[in-house]
């Protein structure tokens, strides 16, 4: 009896200790360049896969799990988001930053809004709804990768807490997924992510660079998935391994005048690497029966490339 009584007892602290969820922030800010040419006409976010568009089905699965008050960082093409603040009443708040500075400055400009707050790529598919009203302690969605990987690996101590974080590794739990900030952790994150927006050498510092320096104070556990359950596609090239049925040509523009111009089908296509200038995507370069093509954005100019 002793130890049911003890084991109601533990089970009613864990209750009365769950995180509230109160909110969550979507990051669509980028411009993905690596998704060319698919990204130069919209976000990323904004693709529509297996019927929903990315971001949308993102919403959906956190309204689904009671969370409403919901907001979106957006930047490029900002445009093309508006339409979700009167189909979904999200909030939408603008990173001006967004061209010359990494993802802290999304979080930074959405500072007010971190409390007890779910943390999302707005273009990750979720294959089953990873969100909870409640959860038992902050963590971040890690992904387990075979072989080789220029990700962040994790390293956990028995109770699940991050210990360790490297970039790099073989065979590892990567970060890859949602992450739960706590009001605590969002409390600490905050001056880190003010310091770093004055700072002209933390230009390219990812919010996760400024949590694995306070790595010794700042707490976040590893939320292991299972292999399929976080999907994300860098390029149209993965996108396509991922969803081999993925047809671009009904959505782009340059996708249908170069499958005119070049009377092919679209699966011939591949290997799609953006042309860049000065850190600005200009066009794209692909392949198609051996040859090598550059469509250039502006001037709609194909020209097939010469060895």
């Amino acid at each position: 009896m002793q130890r049911s009584i003890t084991g109601m007892r533990r089970r009613k602290w864990r209750q009365s200790n769950m995180i509230e969820v109160e909110n969550a922030i979507l990051m669509a800010a980028g411009m993905s360049t690596r998704m060319a040419p698919l990204s130069y006409e919209i976000p990323k976010a904004l693709l529509k896969i297996e019927g929903e568009v990315l971001i949308e089905r993102q919403i959906l699965q956190l309204r689904e799990s009671g969370i409403r008050d919901i907001t979106i960082v957006v930047g490029y093409k900002k445009e093309q988001f508006a339409y979700l603040k009167e189909k979904f009443e999200v909030k939408l708040i603008e990173n001006p930053y967004y061209m010359e500075r990494n993802n802290h400055s999304s979080l930074f400009v959405a500072r007010k809004e971190l409390k007890n707050t779910y943390i999302s790529c707005g273009d990750y598919y979720f294959a089953q709804n990873p969100f909870r009203r409640k959860e038992e302690v902050p963590y971040y969605g890690l992904t387990y990768q075979e072989g080789e990987t220029p990700e962040w690996c994790v390293e956990t101590d028995e109770s699940g807490k991050i210990q360790k974080v490297v970039i790099g590794g073989k065979d590892a739990w990567v970060m890859q997924g949602e992450v739960l900030f706590d009001r605590t952790f969002s409390r600490q994150l905050i001056p880190l992510l003010e310091s770093a927006m004055e700072r002209e050498e933390e230009k390219q510092t990812y919010w996760e660079d400024l949590y694995v320096s306070s790595l010794g104070t700042m707490d976040l556990y590893g939320k292991q998935k299972k292999k399929g359950e976080v999907l994300e596609f860098d390029s149209l090239d993965e996108l396509r391994e991922t969803f081999p049925w993925y047809r671009a040509a009904k959505d782009s523009r340059i996708f249908q005048k170069i499958l005119a111009t070049l009377n092919c089908e679209e699966g011939e296509l591949t290997g799609f690497v953006p042309l860049k200038e000065n850190g600005v995507a200009k066009g794209v370069t692909f392949s198609l029966r051996e040859q090598t093509y550059r469509y250039f954005y502006e001037s709609g100019k194909l020209e097939r490339c010469r060895i």
